[in-house]
């Protein structure tokens, strides 16, 4: 059958065509190779321009391995999934997951993020429930929305997602979320990213406080022979005071500088795609800032002729 074919294409065979389609969209998308360039200038002043540049082909190339690698998995079965990852920091998943108050997993947009969610549920037999941002393509949040819900996971949206997140962890099962992106001022709290101010949603913060659970970092990632590993790190040491406001923010602190860590640690495979620190440095986008202001023109316009 086809799938079969799929599913078992060496993964050597997926990265080496990977490469060549990142480097074609390295190539031809002149945006992104500028927001990627933009945001590791800002992060990493003290790099040199040619650093930068060879860095940012890296970040294409392993973009174009993961795509492939997440149209590939779409044919994978449980033991296909169990095989083709390895797992570090195994007694840490285990010891999380024995507990009987739930357990948060989070992580980033890192290695093969989607690749972590499947694994963690064939591994220990039991679905996750997953927050995820709605996709503007309808047609490609169909497909994403089908593919993560693989093996029985459930997926949640950001919007009114809080009260099931409480519910599962009250039930004592596990909660997957990816805390890298920017959120809204009203939805975040301020924390450092890179030494960089950024919001970042408290939601896991608040939820592990709440009901007193381990918050695990989970991180899915690429090594140099194309295989993949998950990284389970040690629960995090959480502040707890009287004090919940402090504590959110705190904590959530502690939480982005694990991904941070992370970020360190692997930089050619983190999404370097996504205008992280928009909210507080829009001048690191000024065409992004042009592309809004144009649209506020052509709605004023539209208005008026209304």
């Amino acid at each position: 059958m086809l799938t079969d074919f799929i599913a078992n294409i060496p993964q050597k065979h997926i990265a080496r065509v990977g490469k060549l389609l990142g480097m074609f969209v390295y190539c031809v998308d002149l945006r992104h190779r500028r927001i990627v360039r933009r945001n590791l200038q800002f992060t990493h002043p003290e790099w040199s321009l040619d650093r930068i540049r060879r860095l940012s082909r890296h970040i294409f190339q392993h973009l174009g391995v993961t795509v492939l690698e997440i149209c590939q998995m779409t044919c994978f079965s449980r033991e296909d999934i169990l095989r083709k990852v390895r797992i570090k920091g195994k007694g840490n998943l285990l010891n999380a997951i024995g507990s009987p108050k739930g357990v948060i997993m989070i992580s980033g947009h890192i290695g093969n993020w989607e690749m972590s969610h499947l694994f963690v549920s064939c591994y220990i037999q039991k679905p996750l429930v997953l927050v995820a941002r709605q996709i503007e393509s309808k047609l490609v949040d169909r497909w994403i929305h089908r593919f993560r819900g693989h093996f029985g996971n459930i997926i949640l949206y950001k919007k009114r997602a809080l009260p099931k997140m409480a519910r599962t962890l009250h039930q004592g099962r596990a909660v997957g979320l990816l805390i890298d992106q920017e959120t809204k001022r009203s939805e975040g709290v301020e924390v450092l990213f890179f030494g960089r101010t950024v919001n970042a949603t408290p939601v896991a913060a608040l939820l592990a406080r709440r009901y007193d659970c381990p918050v695990l970092p989970v991180f899915c990632i690429r090594e140099a022979d194309a295989g993949l590993t998950l990284v389970v790190e040690p629960a995090l040491t959480l502040k707890r005071t009287d004090d919940v406001h402090s504590d959110s923010k705190a904590n959530t602190q502690i939480m982005t500088s694990a991904i941070e860590k992370a970020v360190r640690a692997y930089p050619e495979q983190w999404f370097w795609f996504h205008k992280r620190w928009k909210r507080h440095y829009p001048h690191l986008y000024p065409e992004d800032l042009a592309r809004r202001q144009r649209r506020r023109e052509k709605r004023r316009v539209r208005s008026k002729k209304a």
